[in-house]
Formats: structure tokens, sequence, C-alpha cells
């Protein structure tokens, strides 16, 4: 058991390392040091859909000030681009780690640790398209396809990926499958094409509902592109068969503008945002127009490992059922390196 806890480390090890640097690669990006907190009331926090509470952190040396475990560094990223002036075409990558507690369901998916690629790029203003952003989410996948041919024991697996993403708008997705929750939706146009990318996630579509929630403060899902249709931003998802369902790897988009920010804050009516102190330096003209998103590392892993659990990639904390399961399959052997 020993021998293939090690091997597993290391295969664990080789596919983050072999993908950070393809992805470094694809995007002319380099690698920064990333923060665990952020100071409340700065803005900096990633409120994802603005229901997750952040985990509270006093720190006794900074009596006055309180901090909290970041969701994902989305503003962050931004923020540090424009501090140090990083021009059109250059970017950042890290290695970000955060807390969800407020993970409504703890499953072969979902995990309160949370590990990422985060990064960030700086654009120019005709940038702002769909077409950056198909551009830019081929370059990830052909990252990840390099990854599977640099790594024999991916290679040897028997996985099999199509040869380039299929990329499909949310509001076609809902046309298509009018019947069917935005998840079922998900899962059915995944297993047809293998690798999709869903276009427009965050506005509301002609149901009357939004495919997913996002905040309003960092991806544009609000303007109208220049296809005519809503949104710059949406999930990269595969199918992973060893779940029999589709598996989110990236969610990612051409960043707000002054403009789209004032709309999001008002759709969401969230303007009080607006004066907090990144969105003031945002609307102020301080940070430069951006395309970002976050990886998930434990996904990607687990993807290419063909695990039927994120829990055998990561270590974290599950409910006594899931830890049982588990253990029973160590000793089946099933968590063998592939």
């Amino acid at each position: 058991m020993k021998h293939s806890f090690i091997k597993r480390q290391q295969l664990i090890r080789q596919i983050k390392t072999q993908f950070t640097q393809e992805l470094a690669s694809a995007l002319n990006l380099i690698e920064v040091q990333a923060p665990l907190l952020s100071e409340c009331g700065t803005g900096v926090q990633d409120d994802l859909s603005g229901k997750e509470q952040s985990v509270k952190v006093s720190i006794k040396a900074i009596p006055n000030k309180t901090y909290e475990v970041v969701h994902s560094l989305a503003k962050w990223k931004r923020q540090l681009l424009g501090e140090y002036g990083f021009s059109e075409g250059e970017g950042i990558l890290t290695h970000m780690t955060a807390l969800r507690p407020d993970e409504e369901s703890l499953g072969r998916k979902h995990s309160v640790y949370v590990d990422q690629w985060d990064w960030e790029k700086v654009i120019a203003e005709h940038d702002r398209s769909v077409a950056c952003l198909k551009r830019t989410v081929r370059r990830i996948y052909a990252a990840l396809l390099r990854t599977v041919e640099c790594i024999p024991e991916i290679r040897a697996s028997g996985l099999e990926l199509p040869d380039d993403i299929y990329f499909i708008h949310s509001e076609t997705l809902a046309q298509q499958y009018p019947e069917l929750s935005s998840k079922q939706r998900e899962r059915e146009i995944t297993k047809a094409y293998g690798a999709v990318f869903i276009i427009g996630i965050g506005a509301r579509l002609s149901d009357g509902q939004a495919h997913d929630a996002r905040a309003p403060d960092y991806d544009d899902w609000s303007t109208v592109s220049e296809t005519g249709e809503t949104g710059l931003n949406g999930d990269l998802l595969v199918w992973h068969e060893a779940i029999d369902d589709a598996l989110e790897l990236s969610s990612m988009g051409i960043r707000v503008d002054k403009v789209a920010l004032k709309r999001q804050l008002e759709l969401s009516q969230q303007q009080s945002k607006a004066c907090l102190p990144w969105h003031q330096s945002l609307i102020g003209g301080k940070m430069p127009l951006t395309i970002g998103g976050g990886i998930g590392q434990s996904r990607v892993v687990m993807f290419l490992m063909q695990d039927s659990h994120i829990a055998k990639v990561q270590a974290s904390v599950w409910p006594e059922e899931v830890t049982q399961s588990l253990q029973s399959d160590l000793e089946n052997k099933e968590a063998m390196p592939i």
C-alpha cells in the first residue's frame, strides 16, 4: 500500500508541474506567489454567487483589521497587474488555495478545500470579444492535451480527448434542451462532445433564469458580443467516464470594464459595492483590461488519473461515510496508480 501511495503522489506532482509549464507557455504567464488572506472591506474578495460565507480570521498582531480566507483571486490578480504595470499580452499565474465551507454538499466533484491555477492576462480594448475568449480557451485546452502527451502513465491509460473543444452559448444550450436544468444540459452536451466550453454564464436567458450565478465584479456576463449574444465568459467542461458526468475544469472570461461593472452591480442590486476601494480603482481607470480565470488543480488531476472521487487526489475533510468508502477502495486496490 505504501508503494501505491508514493506512486500516486509522484504522479499527482508530475501532472501539476507539467500543466503549470504548459499553461504558462501557452498564455505567456509568469508564476507569482499567492495570498491566502484578503482584508475585509477592500472589495478584493471574490464573493462567488454572493451567498457563500468566507472564513474570518483575526490576527493578534494586527488588532484593528479583519481578514478572510480567499474564495479565489479573481480581483487580486487584476489589481496586481495594474500595480506593477504589466503590458498587453503579459500575465500572471499562481497556485491558489482556498476554503469554501458553504458548499451545499461534499461529493465526488466538490470539496471544502479548493486548489486552482489562477491566471490573469492584460488585453487590448479590441480583444474584449468572443473571438479572444475562444482563442484563449483553445490555448488552455491545448495545454491540457500536451500534458497528456508528456506523461507516459496518462498517455498509456487509454484516456481519450477530442482534438478540439466544442463551443456553445448558454442560450443555444437552453433552446436545445428546454426541459432540462442547467446542470442536466451540461451533462448532455458534454457527453455528446467530450470537451465543451459554454459561453455566457451569469445573465438571464430567455426562460428568465441564468445558466448559473456569477459575481458582478469580475467576469463580463452582460455585454453583447460581436456575435449578438450576451456574455464574454464561460465554463470549460470535460466528460469524465469514472463519474459518468460532466466535470467543470475551469470558469473564466473577459473581465468587466467600468461600464460593465456599473451595469452588473445594478443588475445584481449591489450598487453599494461601487464605493469599495477595488471598485473605485477600476472605475477610475487604474486597472488594465484583462482576461482571466481559475482552473481546478485537483479536478484536472482527478480527470487525467481517471479517479472517481476528488478525495483520491487531495487532502481535505469529508463526511465519515466518504472516508470509509475511500478506505475500502484503497484496500481493494482500486486507487492504484493508472
